[in-house]
C-alpha cells in the first residue's frame, strides 16, 4: 500500500490556546509541527501519496505544505466536522488502491507495512499513573507507568481496501459505526505491536513527554527534500 489518509479534523480543544491560532497538525512537537513528524514517519515506508482530512484552519495547513514542497500531499476538505468515518468517506476521490489511515495526533514507530486491509494496529495498554503492589494493606512495591501486556488498545492506524467507502457513514466516527459492525461479523482483525513506541498527543503533558523521545522514534531528515 502506497497511500495514506491522516485524520486531522479535530479542533484540539485540550491544546488551547495554541489551537485557537493554528490547527492541531501544526502544533509544534520539539519545535517541529506534528504533521511533519507524521509525514516523516510515513516516508520511512515509502508512502508519499498522503491525503490530510481536515477543515479547521485548513488554509494554514495548505500554506505549510506549499512552503515545504509537499507536492504529493493533498487536503480533503471538510466544510463541517464529519467524524472519522465521514472524513474517510469524504476523501474517496483521492484513493485508488488499498490504503492506510492514521490518526492525526499519534507518534509511533509501528511498522505500518505489517498492517493488512481490515486490520487495526494495537499496542499494549500503558498505565497513566504509578501503581502500587499491596500485601495486607502494606505497600511493598511502587512502580511508575508500566505496560499491561494482557490489555490492548486501538493504536489509531488502520488498513483498508477501497470497498470500505460503500460502508462508511456520511457523518460519524468509524469507531462507533463501521468497526462494531465488522467486529460483530468477524471481519475486523488486529495486528499487534507489543514492543512499539506509541504516543497520543492530546494534552500539553503529552507534548512535553513525547518531545523527549520523538527524534529517536522518527528520523530528523525531511522526507520530501530529496524525493522526486
Amino acid at each position: 500500500m502506497t497511500q495514506a489518509l491522516i485524520l486531522a479534523g479535530g479542533r484540539g480543544e485540550r491544546l488551547r490556546p495554541i489551537t485557537d491560532y493554528v490547527p492541531k497538525p501544526l502544533v509544534p512537537l520539539a519545535n517541529i509541527p506534528l504533521l511533519e513528524w507524521q509525514l516523516r514517519y510515513l516516508q520511512q515506508f515509502d508512502i508519499y501519496d498522503v491525503v490530510i482530512c481536515t477543515g479547521y484552519k485548513a488554509k494554514l495547513i495548505q500554506n505549510f505544505l506549499s512552503r515545504g514542497g509537499y507536492d504529493q500531499v493533498r487536503i480533503s476538505m471538510e466544510n463541517e466536522p464529519l467524524g472519522t468515518g465521514g472524513a474517510i468517506r469524504n476523501a474517496a476521490t483521492y484513493i485508488h488502491d488499498d490504503f492506510y489511515v492514521l490518526n492525526g495526533d499519534i507518534i509511533t514507530d509501528i511498522n505500518i507495512n505489517s498492517i493488512k486491509p481490515n486490520h487495526i494496529a494495537s499496542v499494549p495498554m500503558r498505565t497513566q499513573f504509578g501503581t502500587l503492589k499491596i500485601k495486607e494493606n502494606n505497600i511493598i512495591e511502587f512502580k511508575e507507568k508500566q505496560v499491561i501486556r494482557d490489555q490492548w488498545i486501538n493504536a489509531g492506524v488502520y488498513g483498508f481496501k477501497t470497498d470500505v467507502f460503500a460502508e462508511l457513514p456520511i457523518r460519524g466516527d468509524i469507531e462507533k459505526t463501521l468497526f462494531p459492525r465488522w467486529a460483530h461479523a468477524g471481519r475486523l482483525k488486529v495486528t499487534k505491536f507489543p514492543d512499539s513506541r506509541w504516543y497520543s498527543i492530546d494534552s500539553f503533558k503529552d507534548l512535553q513527554e513525547c518531545s523527549r523521545y520523538v527524534s529517536d522514534i522518527i528520523p530528523i531528515k525531511n522526507p520530501y527534500s530529496s524525493h522526486s
